[in-house]
């Protein structure tokens, strides 16, 4: 097994890649772990921020490493909240909760008509600190914003993301479905088969 930092304490995360890329030959283990701190996210797109943290994890592991950045883009906000998803209520001065975030975001909301959404995940996967060629995997999940919150499960924007094909949001989902539709899993899954398809070429180094 060949150790793979991933650019995240996030013990969920952790779980799903480390099960998905196991059978690649891949130990999988937290930056935390290794007492990495977390890197700087000062870009304006998904893919800096992912790639930045990416190559820090693995500079200071020594490491291959992979990290994700994701969020939700709403069309009627030109994209926002976008990258700054985590902290969109707290950078109109309100607290930095998922509960002030989906208030925040359904008040920007208030009179328009367009509520369609997406939630976006980019994942990036570097051999080593200065990766000329890293491997880009994305996923897009599509919905539309709602005023009021339905279901008690997942995070984020979830109770407030519905899926009008399945007439349930993203928080209204058993966590195995979630996990199979979702943005992160079609990234993901698209992740593996890069990485397949290049242990089929050959071996990394």
């Amino acid at each position: 097994m060949r150790r793979l930092v991933l650019a995240s304490n996030n013990p969920g995360k952790l779980r799903e890649f480390g099960a998905l890329l196991a059978p690649l030959g891949f130990d999988v283990v937290t930056q935390g772990e290794l007492g990495i701190p977390e890197a700087e996210e000062p870009f304006a797109t998904f893919v800096e921020n992912a790639l930045a943290k990416a190559r820090h994890a693995s500079r200071l592991a020594g490491l291959p490493a992979l990290a994700d950045d994701s969020g939700i883009c709403v069309q009627a906000l030109d994209g926002a909240p976008g990258v700054y998803s985590a902290r969109y209520a707290q950078m109109a001065g309100q607290a930095r909760s998922d509960t002030a975030n989906n208030a925040y975001l359904v008040s920007q909301l208030a009179g328009k008509l367009n509520r369609h959404a997406y939630y976006y995940c980019v994942l990036v996967f570097v051999r080593h600190a200065e990766d000329p060629c890293p491997i880009i995997a994305e996923g897009v999940w599509h919905g539309e914003v709602v005023d009021a919150p339905r279901g008690a499960g997942g995070f984020g924007y979830d109770p407030h993301f519905l899926l009008p094909a399945l007439g349930k949001t993203a928080a209204e989902l058993p966590p195995e479905e979630k996990n199979r539709v979702s943005h992160r899993a079609q990234a993901l899954r698209a992740l593996v088969a890069r990485l397949q398809a290049e242990a089929a070429e050959r071996p990394l180094r």
